[in-house]
């Protein structure tokens, strides 16, 4: 009986700590409040940081892409001032370099320079400044048009004349996507005849045209144009101008 009783007294002790040191329901409930608040407010900041990471991920592939089929094309058919002898019109010259270019990169669907075609969306973009800030190239038959692999929209147009090529794409693709430069739609000039691509990342430019945000992408791996204002002061610290020299980031 003496082990019996003691046995009983040490699994009511027990029980009686174990009682003691659980949470209540109300305690509980202010946990999972205060963990709820804490996840609103860091949720939001952290989906969008991914998603320019993988938005400038994708953006840095196109352009690694286009540098390596514009090397490989003129290791093939010979420098690309020399392509356009036999072309008298833009159209053709647009065929033969956006025909000679899509040779080099994963393709998959080609629409040529047909008009309004399936390739890219057929409606106005917009700048990070207006909207419908960018006309509807997408209506001409001088901008030779794919669609990659990984489903971005790529547009090539040369300008013979002043030895430049103008290339567009859109990584979300013809059908979805805000259509805005800088944010899914991309701007960048190649000199055949220096063999580069326009190096600028001027912050008043990308906001006003959407020209130099890629560049701004390769050069200083963010977005951070998207959190300043038109002039380049960041929004979020307005001790900080973008300057793509001394100041990269609102960071």
């Amino acid at each position: 009986m003496t082990n019996k009783h003691a046995i009983n007294k040490q699994l009511t002790t027990h029980y009686s700590l174990l009682t003691k040191s659980a949470f209540t329901l109300a305690e509980t409930l202010i946990v999972m409040g205060i963990i709820g608040v804490v996840a609103a407010l860091t949720l939001p900041n952290l989906n969008s940081s991914t998603g320019d990471k993988e938005k400038i991920a994708k953006v840095k592939k196109v352009y690694s892409n286009l540098n390596d089929a514009i090397g490989r094309a003129q290791g093939v058919y010979g420098p690309i001032d020399e392509w356009f002898q036999k072309d008298t019109t833009a159209t053709a010259q647009a065929t033969r370099f956006g025909s000679r270019i899509a040779e080099f990169l994963k393709v998959s669907k080609d629409c040529g320079v047909t008009i309004n075609s399936s390739c890219f969306s057929t409606g106005d973009y917009n700048t990070l400044k207006s909207k419908n800030g960018i006309s509807n190239f997408n209506a001409l038959n001088t901008y030779y048009k794919v669609i990659l692999a990984d489903g971005t929209s790529l547009a090539m147009h040369p300008e013979v004349s002043y030895n430049q090529i103008v290339f567009k794409f859109d990584i979300d693709g013809p059908n979805k996507g805000p259509n805005t430069a800088g944010k899914d739609l991309f701007h960048v000039d190649y000199f055949s005849d220096t063999d580069e691509f326009n190096p600028d990342t001027t912050i008043t430019v990308c906001h006003n045209f959407g020209y130099t945000c890629l560049m701004w992408i390769v050069q200083h791996d963010n977005m951070d144009y998207l959190k300043a204002d038109s002039s380049g002061k960041c929004t979020n610290n307005t001790s900080i101008t973008l300057d793509g020299t001394t100041n990269t980031t609102c960071k």
